[in-house]
């Protein structure tokens, strides 16, 4: 397979090329980004596909605040921590604090945080932009299809308990299957 970096699609765009690979007859999945109430300008797309030994994930979002650093009593803003949560659910909720209904890190296998299978590298904005690929053995695509995509304010530190204080909840997608099912 080829993962050479292509033009990206616009959102509302089919997906088919996008990442330089054409589709393979494995299974892939979809979940599309949209920033929450402290953060509304973020839009973007994570795709996951099944790929010998494991997923591929791929990453395309713009709309990401500016990088702050730590100050003070200040957490800074970015890397922003990037995961696969428990629910389907992306309703804001608190505007305060959104995305509660996503739940927690999703832990299939009830490791320690650090070692969650639904714990992402982290998003590293350009302007705004975060584009990333990564392979991950840790799931299939099937086993996600349902569980939500949280993008975080704050780089997730992989060590804290359960879930890495990575902050507020910006953006959230549901994953689903594609092509829709």
């Amino acid at each position: 397979m080829n993962y050479h970096a292509a033009a990206p699609p616009q959102f509302g765009m089919p997906l088919p090329q996008w990442n330089g690979w054409q589709p393979s007859g494995d299974p892939m999945a979809v979940a599309e980004i949209a920033g929450g109430p402290l953060a509304p300008d973020i839009r973007g797309l994570v795709l996951f596909q099944d790929v010998p030994g494991g997923t591929w994930v791929s990453v395309n979002v713009s709309g990401l605040p500016p990088y702050r650093p730590a100050s003070g009593n200040q957490a800074p803003i970015g890397p922003h921590g990037f995961h696969i949560h428990e629910t389907d659910s992306c309703a804001p909720g608190d505007p305060t604090n959104p995305f509660q209904g996503a739940g927690e890190h999703w832990n299939p296998t009830r490791q320690p945080h650090g070692n969650h299978a639904g714990d992402f590298p982290a998003l590293f904005s350009n302007n705004g932009r975060a584009l990333m690929g990564f392979f991950t053995d840790r799931f299939r695509v099937d086993e996600v299809i349902g569980h939500s995509v949280i993008i975080h304010q704050n780089p997730d530190d992989y060590r804290s308990q359960p879930a890495g204080a990575s902050g507020k909840r910006l953006a959230c997608g549901v994953i689903r299957p594609y092509p829709s099912q």
